[in-house]
């Protein structure tokens, strides 16, 4: 079984919306740590939203106000609403797993998914 599989990125005008969805499996899904990240083109995998095994949840700067995150345990699945997009929000978004601690830097016992693109034009 894939362990993380997203979906539902897009093309979006500024100002736009867009819910990314991780279907995690039954082991994935309970690690301590689920999150996001995203890396545009020539810049560095870096974290945008964090959720943690109690619930808590967790931002970087640029995305706070306009991003959410939550899940829906009953069906293993984790969301991020995007909203008043931003041609700098365009990247490869990454839903991620990680055991005992939430991180917004990417590390090697992270587990990732493929990826979904978000683009998003002025």
């Amino acid at each position: 079984q894939v362990p993380l599989v997203e979906s539902g990125g897009g093309s979006v005008q500024t100002g736009g919306s867009l819910r990314l969805s991780c279907a995690a499996s039954e082991y994935t899904y309970r690690f301590d740590c689920m999150g996001w990240f995203r890396q545009a083109p020539g810049k560095e995998r870096e974290g945008v939203a964090s959720l943690y095994s109690d619930g808590r949840t967790s931002y970087t700067d640029s995305v706070k106000g306009r991003f959410t995150i939550s899940q829906d345990e009953a069906k293993n699945v984790m969301y991020l609403q995007l909203s008043s997009l931003k041609p700098e929000d365009t990247a490869m978004y990454y839903c991620a797993a990680r055991r005992n601690v939430c991180s917004y830097t990417p590390a090697s016992d992270h587990v990732w998914g493929r990826g979904t693109q978000v683009t998003v034009s002025s």
